[in-house]
């Protein structure tokens, strides 16, 4: 991760919300095709309960990655948007550093596994997740598109 990176927590009541908001939408469009972005309902996400969003900056203040979690009952949480980065910044470990926030954020709720879903095409980004631990659930047809399928990942947490 470049130095004078900072991670953050996205906070409703702080001074910059909106700020860090239209930077994450404006990536979220460019990064993802229409049909699997997030930009439209983006606030509709951000308000609902039992979620968060974790971001990261450079050292002049820009949003360079996010990643959005939630945590819909008391057995189990999502990764509901993966660890998107900025293509200048990827290769420098912010992406592993934002979903390894991630996943401590949610042991904090005492959640028992963590679910994801990614194209099975993304060689880098299942790399990753392989090497914090996910493991292939099951093969989604068409999840993303007719011709577009998923991988389920999955993150077993101790129950110590």
């Amino acid at each position: 991760m470049e130095s004078g990176a900072l991670l953050v927590e996205l906070q409703r009541n702080s001074t910059n919300f909106a700020k860090v908001v239209e930077e994450i939408v404006k990536m979220e469009k460019k990064i993802f095709p229409k049909h699997e972005s997030l930009a439209r309902s983006f606030d509709e996400e951000l308000r609902k309960n039992n979620s968060g969003l974790l971001y990261m900056t450079d050292v002049h203040g820009e949003v360079v990655g996010y990643v959005m979690y939630s945590w819909p009952s008391s057995l189990s949480a999502s990764i509901t948007k993966l660890a998107a980065v900025k293509e200048s910044h990827r290769r420098q470990g912010h992406g592993e550093a934002l979903l390894k926030a991630a996943i401590q954020k949610c042991r904090t709720r005492n959640v028992h596994r963590l679910a994801l879903h990614v194209d099975p095409l993304r060689i880098a980004a299942m790399g990753l997740y392989q090497k914090l631990g996910f493991r292939v659930d099951s093969l989604i047809k068409s999840y993303y598109s007719a011709d577009r399928d998923a991988n389920r990942m999955y993150l077993d947490f101790d129950s110590n």
